[in-house]
This record gives structure tokens, sequence and C-alpha cells, in this order.
């Protein structure tokens, strides 16, 4: 399981994440066994038109051989490309600017997903 961390307590996000991580930590997988979580930093906050931007590490997406990772900050994004090479090891991590994509309000894992059958 990886999910993200503020470790700035006066980041408004502080809070959230650490209630989140808290209930990841007591969660138990089918056979009762607790779940493995390893965190991800978030970067710096981003702002556009007075509007916090939800840059986030875990809005990676993982494909064949490859992971694309959203990149804001590069001295946060050298420490969530480290982290998640570990946790894939056979998989090339590859870092690409997201900071205009995430005006959109998402990065690669929102723009990935699945759009069903249209039927008229």
């Amino acid at each position: 399981m990886v999910t993200v961390v503020e470790d700035d307590p006066a980041d408004e996000n502080y809070e959230p994440l650490q209630e989140n991580l808290e209930r990841l930590r007591a969660m138990r997988d089918q056979d009762g066994r607790p779940l493995t979580v390893t965190t991800l930093p978030m970067p710096r906050p981003l702002y556009h038109d007075g509007q916090r931007l939800p840059a986030s590490y875990a809005n990676f997406y993982i494909a064949n051989g490859l992971v694309l990772l959203p990149a804001y900050d590069p001295e946060r994004d050298a420490e969530a490309a480290t982290i998640l090479s570990r946790l894939l090891p056979d998989r090339e991590i590859i870092p690409i600017d997201c900071t205009d994509l995430v005006w959109g309000l998402g990065a690669f894992h929102c723009v990935t997903q699945q759009w069903p059958e249209w039927r008229v």
C-alpha cells in the first residue's frame, strides 16, 4: 500500500493525511495480516489563480516496465522516485513535470481512467 503524507503540521493536508495513514496502518488483509504501508512525501503546495492544486505523487501510473511519476518539485520529486524505485525495482521510474497538467485538477492516474462505452 502506498500513500502520501504531509510533514508540515501547519499545512491543511497534514491532519487528514495523518488520519488516513492511521486508518491504513490499522487495516488488515483478507488473511488478517496488517497491510505494509509505504509513504510518499507531498510536493510543496502549488497554486493557480489562488486555488491550491491537488498535486500528489500518489497520482503515478504503472505501465509495463515503467512508472510515470508526476513531478512538481525537484527535491521532493527525487525522494518520491527513490521510494517508488525501491517498491518497483523492475520498472523504470520516469518523472514528468505535471505542473500544467494539475491545473486541470489531476495527473496521470486521473487522465488514464477508463471511459465506458456510450450507448445512445
